[in-house]
């Protein structure tokens, strides 16, 4: 028998229930178990009669789907998904997420996957939902990691068992309840954006140094203990009260001594002019805002836990005072955290364990903050002396706008970022900027050394190049708690948010790119790699948008005499990707004819310089864009590599429908691009895809596609979950492929079930990333376990750059060159680990040709070194001559980085 819905079930409920007197009505049917449960479930919630039966609906869906029995043994965790899928959907939230959490007796962690695991068709869970769910999760990975970061910090400030003389009102649980709970009101209150893990954090020193300088003594570890000490001596007495041992102390006080936050700071890695900006700025007037400051010693933990409480309900989100009791509800999943890089492994479990820990959240953030601080220590936020002799030399001086440009875009700046995350964080935005400006001038006098003085004058060059600036120390301020693998997550602040902040196309943006990372080699991986991933957004999507530059580079260069239509001629695809142009190459094309001179500066589409042309564009025919040819070259090469990627999960059984389905979405983006038009690459990826396979009767079903296509990384399901069917009417992927996909390109896809099928198109190159990383591990050749990598990212800035021997990679021998290491017994592991490569290579040479040697890396069998040909003494060790080999190879690293840009023998390393 089906289920019964819950209306009938409330109605016999109801019954149940009636008042005495009167005719006794009609007996209801018994009910199943699973029914009155959800009933229950719903009445726990306060779920609404509509969403209840909405919700049911839901479930009655998923119970009929592929995958119903895994639904059946889960049906309290799968309503408790249905309820909360609807009430986002509805705006109908009548519980918390923590309610929902305890109601269902699950975790976070695996809520959010069964979710997954829940969305098997396009409809069930919406966009809305994602949305939610994304923001339910970075806000939990903050919380997780600053809870963890703040248990440890604790127990490094506090005694475990204080003298005697500590009442027991100030026991160690009751401090850590207070502090966590202030935090938690604190982040509330004072960030909008509060999956900022950097202001949080730094948040987070502050409400510690509060209530540090509120405790006795007796109760701190060092260097705590001399800190509060050196500020009751300094005339700041501490005036015990009988039977609370507190302190009172008045709000100038607390607010002026600042021996405790430098010490927090500088054991965190923390910049101590940032702390105190937040300290004054935002942490003081929230104490102000509650009523916190005035008070006489601690704050009532009830009266604090009673406002986060009001502000928790509010939200309507994540209970995170349950992290003091570690409840279940708030555990992470240990597989899902556990995926730290460690290479290269330990191979020997019976040796001496010597791996590097991990670095936390916390600590890689503040690492790679305290890396730009140090990189931008030398910069200043004014032109240097060299960029002033460069803006000197140009007909029309560009100094003012310059510094025009840079007031004004702070202004904006200061207001938009005080909007996003709290109006008392405007002068956190300020600092940013700052060290943004730093970096534009950095990078600009690098450019011009490389003939950029054509660009001085270019408005959209100076925005563009300072938006990148800009974007480099956002992303490095707004690493998420859950970025163990060093990549971007989204945020609120998140590229592209500066393009709306300084009003710049994303289009214009891509140009600089390029030129911006080979103009600052201390780029990091991690920036390297963002910055990488912002240039694919803008080629997948944003540069695609209505009102792009894009567009009417297309246009002109079909308006070009004698040119076909096609922004990029196929015949190009599978010759080799050039690096060799500039940033001007790109904001000043089209180029002009060499024929004709002109006495400025030459116009574009997408370029506006502030110096008036000397020729009007009238004058002469249209020219090919440098801008549009590279990009549409680049955006073949990352649609293949997405295709392949997305192929090879779904259809490796019949290769031969690969070239065919490349072709079909090669000829979509060259001759039917408007089909990208506020459009996303993979739409039209995911739909040639089908269309190749629905006339070939391949059994491929979008929702195969789809669940294939949900697993890549860096993928949104907004992308087939909504996506444009005509002006302001959006619908699922399927949709847009029978109402528009299919009617324009119907006549070319049916050519591929005939016996003259279309040309294919050609594979594009696949090179090397243009972006070196040097800092990435080489491995010595012959299979052998010894690596070698340039210094890395240093594991604590406290005492300015450690020993190599903290970083990674973390293998169970580390070495620093020209720094002793440990005992003779490592020297004698590794030549025999040396000496082992050199007898797997000769033997190989026995048998076959000279092993290829490794680019940038080669240990030379006759001991002589490739690059500066030195012979090794004949008494020197083995270990003696891999050690030369390996300083000389470092020192090289560096040097060669540059000129293997255009090299395609070797693999791309990630």
């Amino acid at each position: 028998m089906p289920p019964k819905s819950p209306r009938r079930a409330g109605a016999a409920r109801s019954q149940r229930a009636s008042p005495d007197g009167g005719s006794a009505p009609p007996a209801a049917p018994r009910l199943e178990v699973g029914e009155a449960d959800f009933v229950a479930l719903c009445d726990a919630l306060k779920v609404s009669e509509g969403a209840r039966e909405k919700a049911w609906r839901t479930y009655e869906s998923l119970s009929a789907a592929d995958g119903a029995p895994a639904y059946n043994k889960k049906k309290k965790e799968t309503w408790g998904v249905c309820i909360f899928i609807v009430a986002i959907d509805l705006d109908e939230m009548t519980f918390t997420f923590t309610e929902l959490l305890k109601s269902i007796s699950i975790s976070v962690c695996t809520f959010f996957q069964f979710l997954k695991e829940v969305d098997v068709n396009m409809d069930t869970v919406s966009t809305k939902v994602d949305s939610t769910v994304s923001r339910l999760k970075k806000k939990y990975d903050v919380l997780l990691a600053l809870y963890h970061k703040f248990e440890r910090t604790c127990g490094l400030i506090y005694l475990e068992q204080p003298s005697s003389e500590i009442s027991a009102e100030l026991s160690s649980v009751l401090v850590l309840k207070n502090y966590w709970i202030t935090f938690l009101l604190a982040k509330g209150k004072v960030l909008q954006v509060e999956d900022d893990l950097v202001i949080s954090f730094q948040l987070l020193l502050c409400v510690l140094d509060y209530f540090i300088k509120l405790s006795p003594p007796a109760m701190l570890k060092e260097p705590y203990k001399s800190a509060v000490t050196a500020v009751t001596v300094n005339g700041s007495a501490r005036t015990p009260r009988r039977g609370q041992n507190r302190s009172t102390r008045t709000s100038k006080q607390i607010d002026t001594d600042t021996k405790v936050i430098e010490v927090l700071c500088k054991e965190h890695d923390c910049n101590l002019d940032e702390v105190k900006n937040v300290y004054f700025t935002s942490f003081i007037p929230f104490l102000n805002s509650v009523g916190i400051v005035a008070a006489n010693g601690l704050p009532e933990v009830e009266v604090i836990s009673k406002q986060y409480n009001e502000l928790y309900l509010k939200n309507k989100d994540i209970d995170a005072r349950l992290f003091l009791d570690h409840d279940e509800t708030l555990q992470p999943d240990v597989i899902a955290c556990s995926q730290l890089e460690r290479t290269p492994l330990k191979n020997n479990p019976d040796e001496e364990l010597n791996l590097i820990l991990p670095q936390t959240p916390v600590r890689a953030a503040m690492n790679n903050i305290q890396q730009l601080i140090m990189i931008l220590n030398s910069a200043t936020d004014k032109p240097s002396d060299t960029l002033i002799m460069y803006f000197n030399n140009c007909t029309v001086n560009p100094k003012d706008s310059v510094l025009k440009r840079v007031e004004s875009l702070d202004r904006i700046f200061k207001k938009k970022f005080a909007e996003a995350v709290g109006q008392g964080c405007a002068e956190i935005g300020s600092q940013r900027y700052k060290l943004g400006v730093r970096l534009y001038y950095r990078v600009m006098e690098s450019m011009l050394k490389s003939n950029f003085s054509k660009l001085l004058n270019d408005n959209i060059f100076h925005t563009s190049l300072l938006a990148c600036a800009v974007e480099v120390v956002m992303a490095t301020y707004g690493r998420n708690a859950s970025q163990s693998d060093g990549t971007s997550a989204e945020t609120d602040l998140s590229f592209p948010w500066i393009l709306d902040v300084f009003d710049l196309k994303a289009f214009d943006f891509y140009k600089v790119i390029e030129s911006f990372i080979r103009a600052e080699p201390s780029l990091t991986r991690e920036m390297i790699k963002h910055l990488e991933h912002c240039e694919h957004r803008i080629m997948e999507s944003l540069a695609w948008q209505s009102g792009s530059p894009l567009f009417d580079l297309i246009k002109q260069s079909k308006e070009r005499e004698g040119q076909t239509d096609q922004p990029e001629p196929t015949s190009t695809l599978n010759l080799p990707l050039q690096h060799n142009h500039t940033a001007a190459d790109l904001y000043l094309s089209p180029v002009r004819s060499p024929k004709k001179k002109a006495s400025g500066p030459p116009l574009s589409a997408t370029s506006t310089p502030d110096a008036p042309p000397g020729v009007t564009p009238q004058t002469q025919k249209p020219q090919k864009s440098t801008s549009l040819s590279l990009f549409y070259k680049k955006v073949y090469l990352l649609a293949y590599l997405r295709l392949r990627t997305l192929f090879f999960r779904l259809l490796s059984e019949h290769p031969d429908l690969e070239p065919l389905i490349w072709t079909l979405f090669q000829h979509t983006l060259q001759n039917e691009y408007e089909l990208m038009r506020d459009r996303h690459l993979d739409q039209i990826m995911m739909c040639s895809m089908y269309g190749i396979c629905k006339v070939k009767n391949v059994d491929l079903r979008f929702k195969i596609i789809v669940s294939a296509y949900k697993e890549l990384p860096n993928t949104n399901q907004e992308t087939f979950k909504r996506v444009l069917i005509r002006e302001e009417k959006y619908d699922s992927i399927i949709v847009f492929y029978n109402l528009v996909f299919m009617q324009k390109l119907k006549t070319n896809i049916l050519q591929y079930a005939s016996n003259r099928p279309p040309t294919l198109s050609p594979i594009p190159h696949i090179p090397r990333s243009p972006y070196q990383f040097s800092n990435s591990p080489r491995r010595v050749p012959a299979g052998n376990n010894i690596y070698i990598s340039p210094l890395k990212s240093p594991y604590k800035f406290s005492d300015g750059f450690q020993s190599p021997t903290k970083m990674t990679p973390r293998s169970r021998i580390l070495v620093s060159i020209g720094e002793s290491f440990g005992t003779s017994e490592k020297f004698q592991k590794i030549n025999q680990m040396v000496c082992n490569s050199d007898c797997q290579l000769k033997r190989s040479a026995e048998v076959s040709a000279a092993p290829k040697p490794l680019k940038r890396l080669r240990f030379d069998i006759e001991g002589q070194d490739e690059a500066d040909g030195s012979k090794h003494l004949p008494q020197e060790s083995k270990f003696q001559q891999k050690l030369a080999e390996m300083t000389s190879t470092r020192t090289r690293m560096q040097k060669q980085k540059l000129n293997d840009g255009n090299d395609t023998s070797a693999s791309e390393e990630k």
